[in-house]
C-alpha cells in the first residue's frame, strides 16, 4: 500500500512538473466568464503573474499551475486546463506569428480598486435605490474593492488606488434629475439632504460646486496615471460639470436659487474629457442632462438592439484589444438614464470600442489623458434592459457569461497590465 500511495505521489509530481500552466479559455468553452476575472485577479494578489491571450480562445488567461490555484478554480467553478510548459511556449510561439492578430500581456500587479458611491445613509439604508453594475460584478467575481465618496476624494484618497469607477452619479448637482418623478419619495428627500449636509460640511454652499470639486479632483487623479471607469450618467454629467465652471446651470428647486438663462452658451468645452459642442437641456422637470445622450428617441425594439465591438490589432494596439476582449463582436445593448452617446458630439480623438452605427450611436469609447485613461460605457445594466428605480438587483448566476459585463472586467484588469505594453 505504501508503494502505491508514493507511486500515486511521484506521477502527481510529474504532472504538476510536466503541465506547468492552467489555461482558463474564454471562448464559448468557459462555464463562468466573469468568475475566471476574479481567479485571475486573486492569482495577481497571490503575488504571482498572470498571462493575458489576446484574442486567444477568447482573450484567455494563463497562469503556473499551482495545487492551490487549481483548487481555487474548481472552488469557483470556472472551466480550465492544465498544460505543460511546452505546451505553454508553443501557444506563445504561435501567437507571436505577425500574421496573427493575438498578442500575450503580461499581468504583474492586482490593481488597487475604490468606487466612488455614496453608499450608505445615518439608518444603514441605501442612498439610492438602485444598483450599479459594477459593484454588482466585482462582488460576484469576489474582486476586491473600496467605497470612496465626496470627502475622501476631497481629502486626496485617490491617490491610494489604481483604478476608479463612478457609480451612477450626476455630477451636476440636479440630483438626476429626478424631481419631476420621485420629489416626493423618501429615498429623494434623503439623498438631497445628506448631498447638501455633506457640501456644507466640506465648504461649499451649493451641491453643484462640491461635485465640481469632486470632478476635478478626478481629472487630476486621471491625469497622474489613474484609470477611471464610468457607466449611465457618471460619463455625460461628469463632462457638464467640468464644462459648467463657473455657470449656475441648476434651477431653483435644485439649488435655491434660478438658473442662468444664457448657461448654453457659455459652456467651456475644452474642459471636457470625451463631449463637444452639446446643449443643455434646461428643463429642470426633464429627465435628461444634455444633447449628448441617445435615449429617448432610439427607433429600436430591445429585441433588436445590439452593439458592435471594433477589432483592433493587438500587437499594435494592446489596450483597446484589452478593453474589448470577448467572446462576441456583438453585445445585447441595454438602457440607462444615459444609455448611449450622439456620435456628432464626441470629440476628435476620441476612441470608439463600440457602436450601433445603423443609429448613429456609439456606447464604448476611451482615450488618454495625461498620465491614465479614462472609459466610458453607456447604460445602467448589462443583463436588466431596462432597469427601474426600485428594481430588484440583477442574479449574476443567471449570467455568468455575461458578453455587456466583460467589458466591465476587461477595464478591471486593464492597470494590471505590464507598462510599457500599455501604451499606444
Amino acid at each position: 500500500m505504501r508503494k502505491i500511495i508514493f507511486t500515486i505521489i511521484f506521477i502527481l509530481i510529474q504532472v504538476y512538473v510536466h503541465a506547468a500552466y492552467i489555461l482558463v479559455p474564454m471562448d464559448e468553452s468557459q462555464k463562468n466568464h466573469l468568475k475566471a476575472y476574479g481567479i485571475t485577479y486573486w492569482v495577481l494578489s497571490n503575488g504571482a503573474e498572470a498571462f493575458w491571450l489576446l484574442n486567444y480562445e477568447g482573450g484567455s488567461f494563463a497562469f503556473r499551475a499551482i495545487p492551490s490555484f487549481e483548487s481555487e478554480c474548481k472552488t469557483r467553478g470556472i472551466s480550465y486546463k492544465i498544460i505543460s510548459d511546452g505546451e505553454f511556449a508553443n501557444i506563445r510561439q504561435e501567437i507571436a506569428n505577425p500574421e496573427v492578430n493575438q498578442d500575450v500581456i503580461k499581468l504583474e500587479k492586482a490593481p488597487k480598486i475604490c468606487v466612488y458611491t455614496p453608499d450608505v445613509n445615518d439608518f444603514g439604508e441605501k442612498i439610492q435605490p438602485w444598483d450599479d453594475a459594477v459593484t454588482l460584478v466585482l462582488t460576484y467575481a469576489e474582486i476586491p474593492y473600496d467605497v470612496v465618496y465626496d470627502r475622501e476624494v476631497l481629502e486626496d484618497k485617490l491617490a491610494e488606488y489604481d483604478w476608479l469607477h463612478l457609480h451612477h452619479e450626476d455630477f451636476t448637482g440636479q440630483y438626476g434629475k429626478f424631481y419631476a418623478s420621485y420629489s416626493t419619495a423618501a429615498w429623494y428627500k434623503i439623498q438631497v439632504e445628506k448631498s447638501e449636509a455633506l457640501a456644507k460640511s466640506l465648504g461649499f454652499s451649493k451641491v453643484s460646486q462640491c461635485k465640481l470639486a469632486v470632478a476635478k479632483k478626478i481629472k487630476e487623479f486621471v491625469g497622474g496615471g489613474g484609470f477611471m471607469f464610468a457607466m449611465c450618467s457618471a460619463t455625460d454629467s461628469y463632462d457638464i460639470a467640468l464644462a459648467a465652471e463657473g455657470v449656475d446651470i441648476c434651477a431653483q428647486i435644485f439649488d435655491g436659487d434660478g438658473a442662468d438663462p444664457n448657461m448654453n452658451s457659455k459652456m467651456n468645452y475644452d474642459k471636457c474629457l470625451a463631449f463637444k459642442d452639446w446643449t443643455l437641456v434646461t428643463n429642470p422637470m426633464e429627465y435628461e442632462f444634455s444633447s449628448i445622450d441617445h435615449t429617448t428617441d432610439r427607433p429600436i425594439q430591445p429585441e433588436n438592439d445590439y452593439f458592435t465591438l471594433f477589432d483592433f490589432s493587438a500587437k499594435w494596439d494592446p489596450i483597446p484589444t484589452m478593453l474589448t476582449q470577448n467572446h462576441t463582436r456583438t453585445v445585447k445593448g441595454f438602457m440607462g438614464q444615459t444609455t448611449a452617446f450622439k456620435k456628432q458630439y464626441v470629440k476628435p480623438g476620441v476612441l470608439v470600442m463600440g457602436e450601433t452605427a445603423s443609429m448613429n450611436e456609439v456606447r464604448y469609447i476611451h482615450n488618454e489623458y495625461g498620465y491614465g485613461t479614462w472609459t466610458f460605457y453607456g447604460g445602467h445594466d448589462p443583463e436588466d434592459y431596462q432597469h427601474r428605480v426600485n428594481d430588484p438587483p440583477t442574479d449574476l448566476d443567471l449570467h455568468p457569461n455575461s458578453p455587456g459585463y466583460r467589458l466591465i472586467l476587461n477595464n478591471i484588469l486593464f492597470p494590471a497590465a505590464k507598462k510599457k505594453q500599455r501604451k499606444t
